[in-house]
């Protein structure tokens, strides 16, 4: 799902050394190379560009309109600092783009409003969590939005909505096209819980039905994977506070009040890891009770299987004696007397325990 922290740690030495605002990729590359398009649009009008070059950015801003630049492959520093020049981006504003491990965040410069914010998807394949670093530039006609790869974004909801004019996304400023992004990034973590859901009770079943070592290890990895969870989306929930009761000029008063209802779905989000948090911790408890269980049955049953056994084997050592004067050895039906007794005297003991409830 993320790095380990050995990797994250040698990437981040890197920088050592260096000043603060220095441009330099602490990341992994996930693309061959960068690629950028642009939305371009007004309550009347929308173009799409989508293989847009840097050197035409200054000439598709429009004072009347939104403009949309996604940038997708975030290693260029080049490419970035070229960004940075064109919207005279602060030096350290830059620096966390390049740096994927940021948490999420909100920053506010005089001209504009910087957010990182983490974009997750479940690879079903694997069984796993990918995320995937976004940060928003917001401006006063321009929303700048970089993200590392595109493995099929939750933005295409919103991509849509633009481009067939649907809802009030063309009729507002930028801080609403931010605002229906970040609920889109929202709206996916929904999606992922669901499927972390559906893991859950598929290992809950089979830790009822035979409890094995390989469910408590997907305890464990989806334990990491809820921990990493709690981890982005607990600065998120701060990252929506701080947009919903900002005063920056940019976010206008109209935006807040959806940014509060986009606070309340973090909070259902929030909400549902801590539930799952517990789940799993029952499932651990489930597990060793299961194994405890299982354990005590084949006791019981070894146990009941000892028991039927003492009194055969008292009866079989007795006559097994070579003492000389012992009349039932010289008993012409002796050996036949022998077996009548074993038998009856297990078949009582079984009826015995069954009576019990024993077994």
């Amino acid at each position: 799902m993320k790095l380990s922290n050995k990797s994250l740690t040698k990437k981040q030495t890197r920088k050592t050394g260096l000043p603060p605002g220095s441009l330099v990729f602490t990341g992994e590359q996930k693309l061959a190379q960068s690629d950028l398009s642009l939305i371009k649009y007004s309550e009347n009008s929308c173009e799409v560009i989508e293989s847009l070059r840097v050197e035409d950015i200054p000439s598709s801003i429009e004072k009347n309109g939104i403009a949309w630049i996604n940038i997708e492959g975030i290693h260029d520093t080049k490419l970035v600092e070229k960004i940075g020049e064109i919207f005279h981006l602060h030096p350290l504003l830059l620096e966390d783009i390049l740096n994927p491990q940021q948490r999420p965040k909100l920053d506010e410069y005089d001209d504009v409003v910087f957010i990182i914010a983490k974009m997750l998807f479940a690879d079903k394949l694997h069984d796993k969590i990918i995320d995937e670093q976004v940060s928003f530039v917001l401006g006063e006609n321009f929303l700048l939005t970089f993200q590392e790869s595109k493995p099929g974004d939750a933005f295409n909801v919103v991509r849509e909505r633009i481009i067939n004019n649907k809802g009030r996304i063309r009729k507002e400023k930028t801080d609403y096209l931010c605002y229906r992004l970040l609920d889109a990034i929202v709206d996916n973590y929904f999606e992922v819980l669901e499927k972390m859901g559906d893991r859950l009770e598929e290992i809950e079943a089979k830790i009822i039905q035979n409890p094995e070592k390989s469910s408590i290890q997907k305890t464990h990895e989806l334990k990491r994977e809820l921990i990493y969870l709690r981890k982005i989306t607990w600065p998120l929930r701060e990252v929506i506070n701080n947009f919903h009761r900002g005063e920056h000029k940019l976010i206008n008063h109209s935006t807040k009040v959806y940014m509060r209802d986009l606070y309340d779905h973090t909070i259902q989000v929030i909400d549902t890891i801590e539930t799952y948090r517990d789940w799993l911790s029952g499932l651990e408890d489930l597990y060793l009770s299961s194994l405890s269980n299982k354990m005590n049955e084949v006791m019981k049953m070894l146990t009941m299987i000892a028991t039927l056994f003492i009194p055969l084997t008292f009866i079989v050592g007795l006559y097994g004696m070579n003492f000389r004067f012992m009349p039932e050895l010289e008993w012409r039906w002796g050996y036949g007397f022998v077996w009548v007794i074993m038998i009856s005297l297990t078949v009582f003991m079984v009826f015995y325990f069954k009576k019990k409830k024993w077994f």
